[in-house]
């Protein structure tokens, strides 16, 4: 694999741990005030700000499992019992209480009639007329569902700082919510600067290049639900840095930009947040990604990630995405779960710095996990974003072998 990331020959000198990063970044984090009240039905991915209390039992009464015959236990004595069939029960219909002697045909979700105390799979009986014979003999509580087993009223089922998902929603739904207090959506301004870049469908001039972070970097925050003020190609000049930050934090609850904070004179981003508030620059022992800026314009949080975009990816993952996920309320742990797999390289020279290196996780023929690397380590590849499914993370200073384990943090952790 190719290792053309200049970056790399730097020395571990000064560089803030991750752990030690992130911990300062999110110490900084503020949870939206402001809460609304909208129906289930829009509720996909936000955060709710309110407990969730049930207001009913779930279900309300016993019922069956499974298509079958309701019977009562005493009146079978042996495999093969001939019981006639005294009623019907469709979901949606209480039956009368079960006669001594019978059974009642009864189907998924109807309640249980009195007297009966277990449900016979329609699979092990037999039709005859006006009867039914059981070839299986059941136990008392078989196939019933019973009374107040989901949920009891009074009961919390979800509490506030939750990112609402699909169960969640049909949660709500079961006992009889139709609309929940949530997080109004994070507001995140973005632009982007540089002369260099052009929005793709136009053509490109001379040392010109298409705008794909802003793409990225827009995918990403609305992956976890932010509503987006986009600001467009800002000109590169100092002035109308300044103006378009400014502009940023009169509409956002955070800005971010990416690349524009190293000490360049065509650089204009931290001389302007510096100009308009305050910014610190942290050096952190990762690789890619090393730079990670943050600061205020005013009084609102401004991050400023990596221009390659590679680095760009990996910061937000691991710094910008958690960051967002407090400030918009939510108290899970902001910590992706990673994956224990096996690696199917050697790592003979690894960084000084602990490295995120865009890698796929496989399963063998016998069902065992395996991560490989792309072949290149440079932060400007985009396309091995593309290829990847997730970040391998190869410990700082430590050789690795075919068949060592490691950590993976699967995309389905990092973009949600």
């Amino acid at each position: 694999m190719s290792e053309c990331d200049c970056s790399s020959h730097s020395g571990p000198v000064d560089l803030m741990p991750l752990e030690e990063a992130l911990d300062l970044l999110l110490s900084h984090a503020r949870t939206v005030d402001e809460t609304e009240l909208i129906p289930i039905t829009d509720a996909l991915g936000r955060v709710l700000a309110r407990p969730v209390t049930s207001g009913i039992t779930m279900p309300p009464w016993d019922n069956s499992a499974m298509d079958g015959y309701a019977v009562n236990t005493s009146d079978l004595k042996q495999a093969g019992n001939r019981l006639p069939v005294s009623q019907r029960i469709p979901a949606g219909v209480s039956g009368a209480p079960l006669l001594a002697g019978t059974a009642a045909r009864i189907f998924t979700g109807a309640p249980i009639p009195e007297n009966a105390d277990a449900v016979v799979v329609q699979e092990v009986c037999e039709q005859d007329g006006e009867h039914v014979i059981i070839h299986r003999l059941p136990s008392a509580g078989d196939n019933i569902r019973c009374a107040g087993e989901d949920t009891r009223e009074g009961e919390a089922v979800l509490s506030s700082g939750i990112r609402i998902a699909p169960q969640h929603m049909g949660l709500l739904a079961s006992v009889g919510v139709s609309q929940v207090n949530v997080y109004r959506r994070l507001k995140v301004a973005l632009f982007s600067s540089g002369d260099e870049l052009v929005m793709p469908g136009r053509p490109l001039g001379p040392g010109q290049i298409y705008n794909s972070n802003e793409f990225t970097l827009a995918g990403l925050l609305e992956a976890i639900g932010c509503e987006l003020v986009k600001l467009g190609i800002v000109k590169d000049t100092f002035g109308a840095t300044c103006e378009a930050l400014s502009n940023a934090a009169n509409q956002a609850d955070l800005v971010m930009t990416s690349g524009g904070v190293s000490v360049g004179e065509e650089d204009h981003i931290k001389p302007a947040v510096e100009r308009l508030g305050s910014l610190d620059l942290w050096k952190i022992a990762i690789r890619p990604g090393k730079p990670l800026a943050f600061g205020h314009i005013g009084d609102v949080p401004f991050i400023g990630t990596p221009g390659n975009p590679v680095s760009l990816f990996v910061t937000y993952c691991l710094f910008a995405r958690p960051f967002i996920l407090k400030a918009q309320g939510v108290t899970e742990s902001l910590a992706p779960r990673a994956v224990a797999a096996k690696i199917d390289f050697d790592w003979p020279q690894p960084d000084k710095r602990r490295e995120f290196a865009r890698a796929r996780l496989d399963l063998d023929g016998q069902g065992e996990a395996w991560v490989s690397v792309h072949r290149s380590r440079s932060s400007g590849v985009l396309s091995s974003l593309a290829w990847a499914n997730g970040l391998a993370v190869l410990p700082e200073n430590q050789p690795l072998v075919k068949g060592d384990v490691v950590k993976f943090l699967p995309f389905s952790e990092l973009l949600r």
